[in-house]
């Protein structure tokens, strides 16, 4: 045979065996088989075509097994297709079953296909962990104000992880629950003196229903005292008092002003009217005398009263 069709051909049967190997994974099944595993290399070749791969369900039964889980092939198929996270289920099933925490494999993959990390929510059920709220302000009876911030140690509830509410709300509520706890005290002192009377009043309000995990304490790190806020406040109403008083004062002060105008309009009308009269007295004397209505010592009576009211109105000026 010629050389190069020799290579040609071996090349193709190398090809080949490693095409057969992939579609029949030999190795795969004898691994699980003497790790303990049923599985049959047929499963392993139909895994192939429906898209599974099985280095990850093989892999993760071994592990299972080896720590004496009871795992089914077709369930983690199923989860694998859902594409949901085989290793990290298994895991957390481990951890659970190491620590005591009833969990299955149902409600671990039901964990997982909602988006959060089932192995993360076991290990939070063994070692609980802290969150540590923003600052939060509020004001006592006495007006003044607080700014509270407390550490909040939970650990997550297995049963409500899926559905449950996330560590937001849990930080929300005991927002709320200190808000609260302080405005219902008489005065800031006694906050002061007693920062685990807040602790005792939101514990026991069960901030954690509906929510992914439970609260084992509150404890209360720091309060720093704020504003008077009572004081600012009448600092405030003052201010607007003032503001108000200022106002209807000015608008008196118009209303005077013109009133005085309208006075003044008024008293020049007046005058106005009175020299027309004036002017209308020689007139009406003329007419008087052609008439015979008035005669000479009359008029001159009249003129001596007129000196005599001019005289006395320049004495009193003086």
């Amino acid at each position: 045979m010629d050389p190069f069709m020799f290579i040609v051909w071996a090349g193709i049967g190398v090809v080949g065996l490693l095409i057969l190997l992939w579609f029949f994974p030999v190795a795969l099944w004898f691994q699980a088989l003497i790790s303990g595993v049923r599985i049959s290399l047929i499963q392993l070749v139909l895994m192939r075509w429906r898209g599974v791969s099985p280095n990850v369900i093989v892999m993760a039964m071994v592990t299972g097994t080896k720590a004496g889980l009871n795992l089914k092939a077709n369930e983690l198929e199923a989860h694998y297709l859902a594409k949901g996270h085989v290793p990290k289920v298994i895991n957390a099933l481990i951890s659970a079953d190491k620590a005591n925490i009833p969990l299955d494999f149902k409600m671990a993959a039901a964990i997982d296909l909602a988006g959060r990390d089932v192995f993360e929510a076991v290990q939070m059920s063994v070692n609980p962990k802290v969150i540590n709220t923003p600052p939060v302000t509020a004001v006592a009876k006495d007006g003044i104000q607080l700014v509270a911030k407390a550490r909040v140690t939970v650990r997550a509830n297995i049963k409500q992880l899926v559905g449950g509410a996330g560590e937001e709300t849990v930080l929300a509520r005991v927002g709320e629950g200190i808000v609260s706890s302080i405005g219902s005290a008489g005065s800031h002192k006694e906050v002061l003196e007693n920062p685990d009377s807040i602790s005792k009043v939101v514990l026991s309000k069960g901030l954690d229903a509906g929510t992914a995990f439970e609260i084992l304490s509150i404890d209360i790190a720091d309060i720093d005292v704020g504003k008077n806020i009572g004081a600012v406040l009448q600092m405030d109403q003052a201010e607007a008092d003032k503001n108000i008083a200022q106002a209807r004062a000015e608008e008196r002060r118009a209303m005077a002003v013109a009133l005085e105008q309208e006075n003044k309009a008024k008293a020049q009308e007046a005058r106005a009217k009175v020299i027309e009269a004036e002017a209308e007295v020689p007139l009406a004397m003329a007419e008087a005398f052609r008439n015979g209505n008035l005669g000479i010592m009359d008029y001159y009576k009249m003129k001596n009263v007129q000196a005599d009211t001019a005289m006395r109105d320049s004495i009193s000026k003086q």
